[in-house]
């Protein structure tokens, strides 16, 4: 596979697909960097999150819906949103089933108007917020700079970077009025490097670490930390569309990485729970490399 195919497939930050489970982490395996653990198969309301509130945008598939369960599992109650309203309800009814607690609330993140109600409705109904984790974003059709249509960069711009700004807009005075929290952003590899053909989605993400770092110094004298994570590829609806355009497989992709491997849901939901744990604490301003060693090189 050419450098730059495996380079477009890197900023996606998502994938999954039937037929390739050589390269994706098997079940009920000693964690370690080929064989990760699989998700919590019960939900404990005593867990590290009992009594904590967690807001998650963009959870009714990939990153997002695993770490709304993993919290969920650790006893946490969970208010989430995303746009696919019918598979919002039904990811937050699958929770609540397993013994969690969940509700979802349509919203985009895109119209700053529906974030505040996001917001507002999750301290209305449990009267705080104590970890908020912006995830919502999109992936573009890759081009060259000059060939990107300027509506699909703004596009990009408005749900990865201004979606994340929206988040924190209206996540922090409630933080700030409760004693403090933990906000985690979803960063990527890509906010760390240009890659061709995705200069849109490199700019949301570079944006993304800038606006993390800046928010934490400002908060942190309110007790609240923020941090970010930056997956390389991970097993998620998103990157499988993007293979697929692409014509590339998991084992063609899987070759260029440190880890010879993609990444689960499960991970990345471990990587946001640690930061907003109290196992963190001396954390903030930080972003978390979860590509399995693609920054170390």
């Amino acid at each position: 596979m050419s450098d730059i195919s495996r380079r477009q497939i890197l900023t996606t930050g998502a994938i999954a697909a039937p037929g390739f489970a050589t390269v994706v982490a098997t079940h009920n395996a000693q964690a370690n960097t080929q064989t990760p653990p699989d998700p919590q198969a019960s939900v404990n309301p005593n867990g590290r999150f009992a009594g904590k509130v967690v807001l998650i945008t963009g959870a009714t598939s990939g990153i997002g819906e695993a770490t709304a369960r993993a919290f969920a599992a650790e006893g946490a109650t969970v208010h989430f949103c995303g746009r696919r309203e019918a598979l919002g309800e039904q990811v937050a009814q699958s929770i609540r089933e397993a013994g969690g607690k969940a509700t979802y609330q349509r919203a985009d993140v895109r119209h700053e108007s529906d974030v505040k109600a996001f917001v507002d409705t999750c301290v209305e109904q449990y009267g705080k917020i104590n970890v908020a984790f912006n995830n919502a974003g999109i992936f573009m059709t890759p081009a060259e700079v000059q060939d990107i249509p300027f509506d699909n960069f703004m596009d990009i711009i408005t749900t990865n970077t201004a979606g994340t700004f929206l988040g924190m807009k209206y996540e922090i005075p409630h933080m700030r009025r409760t004693g403090g929290g933990s906000i985690v952003n979803m960063a990527s590899v890509a906010g760390h490097a240009g890659f061709r053909t995705t200069a849109h989605y490199n700019a949301s993400k570079h944006g993304i670490i800038g606006l993390t770092k800046a928010a934490a110094q400002e908060n942190a004298d309110h007790n609240i930390r923020i941090n970010s994570i930056s997956p390389l590829a991970v097993d998620t609806p998103q990157l499988r569309e993007s293979f697929a355009f692409q014509n590339i497989t998991y084992e063609q992709a899987a070759q260029g990485f440190v880890t010879k491997r993609i990444m689960t849901p499960h991970e990345m939901a471990e990587a946001v729970m640690f930061l907003a744990s109290n196992q963190a604490t001396s954390l903030t301003g930080m972003d978390l490399d979860v590509t399995g060693g693609h920054l170390a090189r």
